[in-house]
């Protein structure tokens, strides 16, 4: 398993990445795609999206089971993965990277300070 420290976590399994100008790139964690299985199918939230911490923004389905996944900061979606449509296992094969789901203009970034370190999330997974 792979928890990159320079990513936040929350307990429900999403990472987020600040990015220039209060924009957080956000995803699910190698944990959670991997107790996921594999990914079939991924519902992003469109451009313009208002999003709120904590709450459901999208949605993963694997073969095992459909989850929800939730913003880690409020704000409005400006990007989605559109690569995601056709190409869902891009969740399995890169979580941290080509498998991103959506960038979020924060409204408040100081909330990423109370999402999980690195090490902390993996303390909380094993």
């Amino acid at each position: 398993m792979q928890y990159p420290e320079e990513l936040k976590y929350q307990e429900s399994h999403e990472w987020a990445k600040l990015e220039a100008d209060d924009h957080v790139r956000m995803g699910i964690s190698d944990f959670a795609q991997d107790a996921l299985g594999d990914v079939v199918y991924v519902e992003v939230p469109d451009v313009g999206t208002d999003v709120t911490a904590g709450e459901p923004c999208a949605e993963v389905e694997s073969t095992k089971s459909v989850s929800d996944v939730n913003a880690p900061v409020s704000g409005t979606v400006v990007a989605v993965n559109e690569a995601l449509d056709t190409n869902p296992e891009l969740v399995n094969t890169d979580p941290y990277g080509d498998g991103w789901f959506a960038l979020i203009k924060a409204t408040d970034v100081s909330r990423l300070e109370g999402l999980l370190t690195a090490e902390g999330y993996k303390a909380s997974v094993s």
